[in-house]
Order: structure tokens, then C-alpha cells, then sequence
């Protein structure tokens, strides 16, 4: 199973404060184990809010462009990791172990094909697995 780990943003983070050398030193580390026990994915951190935008679609059809910062960073995103593992409960073992001396992670699994039923017709799949292979073939993995 494939699980999204969400860093939730902090004060700290929305105002751009970067982390400490010994910060990133055992993050570092941390990913390092995960790389090598073939855990992770991918995993990246973000800019604030203050660099973003939001896009709100409406059911007319409409768009509307809000750009950051936004008020509640408790709701915002500050990185992420996509990890491999058997179960949740594994992803909840190998996040107990991070280096975060406070703030609050989110694990939510990622779905697969399977989710979605008869929906996603024969067509579909195809297109999905020609994508898969042009975005695996343009990033070398």
C-alpha cells in the first residue's frame, strides 16, 4: 500500500523559517533509513503559503484564483513523503521514529486502481498506465 505522510505546517513554517543544520542533519538520516528499508517514494518540502495560490472551482463552471498567505496554517501543508509499506500501523512505526520535536503528521492512504470500481473502464486504465510510463520515463524512475 501506498500512503501519503502530511507534514502539517507550523507558525514557523509559514513565516519561512528554514530548519537548523542539526535539523536537516537527522532528517537526513531518517530518510536515509527509509530509502534503504525501501520505504519511501518521494518526500519533499514546501514553500509557505505566502508563495502559493488557491484555485476554487464552483459548479457553474466558474473559477476563482485566491493567492496565499492563507490564515490557518494548522490546515496547511509544509511537506510531504509517499511511502510503500504492508499497513497503516507499519507507516505509524516507521513516522514514530522522524525527528520532529513537535507538530502534528497526517498518514492517509493512497488508492489504487481498485478504488474505483467499474468506473474506471478498460479505456481509462490504459490511459492512466500510458501516463504512469510517459511521467516514470521523463523522471528517470
Amino acid at each position: 500500500m501506498r500512503f501519503m505522510v502530511i507534514v502539517k505546517a507550523t507558525p514557523e513554517t509559514e513565516n519561512g523559517q528554514m530548519p537548523t543544520t542539526e535539523e536537516l542533519a537527522a532528517m537526513g538520516n531518517y530518510n536515509e533509513e527509509l530509502v534503504k528499508a525501501g520505504v519511501m517514494l518521494a518526500g519533499d518540502g514546501l514553500y509557505p503559503s505566502s508563495k502559493g495560490a488557491r484555485v476554487r472551482f464552483d459548479d457553474k463552471g466558474s473559477t476563482s484564483v485566491v493567492d496565499g498567505p492563507f490564515t490557518e496554517s494548522k490546515e496547511l501543508i509544509a511537506g510531504f513523503w509517499i511511502w510503500e509499506l504492508p499497513t497503516l500501523q507499519d507507516a505509524v512505526e516507521w513516522l514514530k521514529k522522524a525527528p520532529f520535536q513537535s507538530g502534528e503528521v497526517e498518514i492517509r492512504q493512497v488508492h489504487g486502481d481498485e478504488a474505483f470500481g467499474d468506473a474506471l473502464t478498460p479505456e481509462l486504465k490504459a490511459q492512466e498506465d500510458r501516463l504512469r510510463e510517459q511521467i516514470s520515463a521523463q523522471t528517470g524512475q
